[in-house]
């Protein structure tokens, strides 16, 4: 016959169990499980490292209220920041890039463009249109860094070219935002080439009287520098920013030299001449309403 469970002095029996703690209140210790808190909300500052408010940063347009970095942006986001609201009508949307030299690499050069096209919604590395800057009518072109690195190729030579050229037709300053790491080495010469073409159209409109006002921001390096990229009337850039044909490494590389402190910066090529104003982005539109105005335009 089976035994009864022992009992303590106190006739509690042994085998029972002990209270559930978890659903005990204990002093210095929270029970209740903390709200989520939802992912993204914070960012850290690739220039200062300091943790910093994704929403204050997009408010800041795209800037580190810390250090004052400026990020790269999308050519949606320049023309969201540059354009009075409403006012930007694009044109030449329907120009959309192919495979002259059946690429490949990694990856087929086709495929790339599908991939990058999926990504962000976009044709090629250029957004341009018609826009008002504080009332001043202009014709905008963005160059796209989540594009290929804003490279230029077959296609951004052909839009900006119809930019350049509708900016001469209607006589309207021409703005370009430029942020590119060159020409689009999968398109071999015909990327070349469009350094030649819209250099050209340029050349036209400066004979027609036009005003083109080039913004430079970073990084602006290679076959874009080599061309449109420095040839504005008048040459703004921003903070910091990466301008220069081949990169400083490159360079390093080549000629084993020391650089100077701050070589191919926005700041060190103002010092030398190659760029007019540095103007931070908050400021960009009222900088550009200014030199439309002052060139009577």
């Amino acid at each position: 016959m089976a035994k009864d469970a022992k009992s303590n002095n106190n006739g509690s029996d042994e085998t029972a169990r002990p209270p559930v703690l978890s659903n005990l209140a204990w002093e210095g210790f929270a029970t209740t499980k903390k709200p989520d808190v939802p992912e993204g909300l914070w960012m850290r500052c690739s220039g200062c490292e300091a943790m910093v408010y994704r929403k204050v940063v997009e408010e800041r347009l795209n800037v580190c209220p810390e250090c004052g970095l400026h990020y790269r942006v999308s050519a949606r986001r320049r023309v969201e920041i540059t354009c009075d609201v409403g006012s930007f009508e694009e044109f030449a949307a329907e120009v959309a890039p192919t495979d002259p030299l059946q690429f490949t690499d990694r990856k087929g050069y086709g495929d790339r463009l599908a991939a990058e096209q999926k990504k962000t919604g976009q044709a090629d590395a250029i957004i341009v249109g018609k826009g008002y800057v504080k009332g001043r009518p202009i014709i905008l072109a963005a160059l796209d860094p989540t594009f290929m690195m804003g490279s230029m190729g077959s296609v951004v030579g052909e839009k900006l070219t119809r930019a350049i050229e509708r900016a001469t037709e209607e006589d309207l300053p021409l703005v370009v935002i430029s942020c590119s790491g060159g020409a689009r080495m999968q398109e071999g010469a015909v990327s070349l080439a469009q350094m030649a073409k819209t250099s050209a159209a340029l050349a036209r409109l400066d004979e027609a009287g036009g005003l083109f006002i080039s913004v430079l921001a970073d990084p602006t390096t290679g076959g874009v520098t080599a061309s449109f990229g420095m040839l504005g009337d008048i040459i703004i850039a921003e903070p910091k920013a990466l301008i220069g044909f081949a990169g400083p490494r490159t360079i390093y590389q080549t000629i084993r030299v020391e650089l100077p402190e701050g070589f191919q910066r926005a700041e060190f090529l103002q010092e030398k001449g190659f760029v007019d104003f540095i103007v931070e982005r908050k400021d960009l539109r009222s900088e550009i309403a200014r030199l439309i105005d002052f060139a009577g335009k």
